[in-house]
C-alpha cells in the first residue's frame, strides 16, 4: 500500500527535508528518498521471493526516479546536484546521495557535489549550513542561522565514502569537541561565540554523530547494492 501511494505521488512537489515555508518545489533529496523506497522494495523482493508482488513494477519506478533526478536535479555546468529542479541553490542533504546508494561515492557527480556544497555552504570553522544563504524565497524567513551540525556529520560521511578518510576523521574530531560537559549537542553551533544554538539537545545531531562513528569504524557506510547496511 505504501509503494502504491508513492507511485502516485513521487512526482509531486513538496516542502523538502527542512519543511521550508516557501512554495512547494521538486526537492532533489525528496526524490532520492522516493528512489530509496523503491530500491529497498526491489532488493527485499529479490532476496525473499516468497514476499510475492510485481517486482518489475517497482524496478520501473526506481529507474524512472533515478533517470529524472539525474536529468533535472543535476547541473552539468557546475558539476553538482541542486536543491531542487532548476534551482541554483544547494542543500547539504545532497551529501546523502552516496550514503543512500543512489550513486557510487566516487561518481564524478557525487565528488562535484561534495566540493560544491563544501564551498557554497561552508560556515566558519569548516561547518555547513543547511542550504544556500540568501534564499529567503525558499524558506520564507529573513536573517541567518548557525551551522547545522548534522550536515557536517553528513560531510564527514561523504568524505569517508569518497576515500578521504583522514579529512573525515579530522572533521569528526572537531565536531566531537563541540559537545558539552555531558556529551550533548544542540541543533546548531556558532563557532565565533562557541555557543550551541537552536533545539537542545537535538536528536538529529546525535544520529549524525552515531552514524559517522559507525562509518569511520568500518561498521557502516553506503547502503548501496552489495554494501553492508
Amino acid at each position: 500500500k505504501l509503494m502504491e501511494y508513492l507511485e502516485k505521488t513521487w512526482q509531486q512537489p513538496d516542502e523538502g527535508l527542512w519543511e521550508v515555508r516557501g512554495p512547494r518545489r521538486q526537492f532533489v533529496h525528496s526524490k532520492v528518498m522516493a528512489w530509496v523506497a523503491a530500491d529497498r522494495t526491489v532488493r527485499a523482493m529479490e532476496a525473499t521471493p516468497e514476499l510475492g508482488g510485481d517486482v518489475a513494477r517497482w524496478r520501473r519506478m526506481r529507474d524512472a526516479i533515478h533517470a529524472e533526478v539525474c536529468e533535472k536535479g543535476y547541473d552539468p555546468v557546475r558539476n553538482t546536484f541542486t536543491q531542487s529542479y532548476g534551482s541554483q541553490g544547494l542543500d547539504a542533504a545532497l551529501l546523502l546521495i552516496p550514503r543512500a546508494g543512489f550513486l557510487p561515492p566516487d561518481d564524478p557527480r557525487v565528488l562535484g557535489t561534495i566540493e560544491a556544497v563544501r564551498d557554497e555552504l561552508g560556515a566558519e570553522g569548516g561547518l555547513l549550513l543547511r542550504y544556500s544563504p540568501g534564499q529567503g524565497e525558499v524558506d520564507g524567513l529573513p536573517g541567518e542561522e548557525g551551522a547545522f551540525l548534522v550536515c557536517s556529520f553528513w560531510l564527514a560521511d561523504a568524505l569517508h565514502l569518497a576515500g578521504r578518510t583522514k579529512e573525515a576523521e579530522a572533521l569528526f574530531r572537531q565536531l566531537l569537541s563541540y559537545t558539552n560537559d555531558v556529551g550533548l549537542l544542540a541543533e546548531e553551533y556558532d563557532v565565533r561565540t562557541g555557543r550551541h544554538l537552536g533545539n537542545f539537545p537535538q536528536a538529529f545531531s546525535h544520529i549524525g554523530l552515531v552514524g559517522t562513528a559507525l562509518g569511520l569504524s568500518g561498521r557502516g557506510g553506503s547502503a548501496g547494492p552489495g554494501a553492508a547496511d
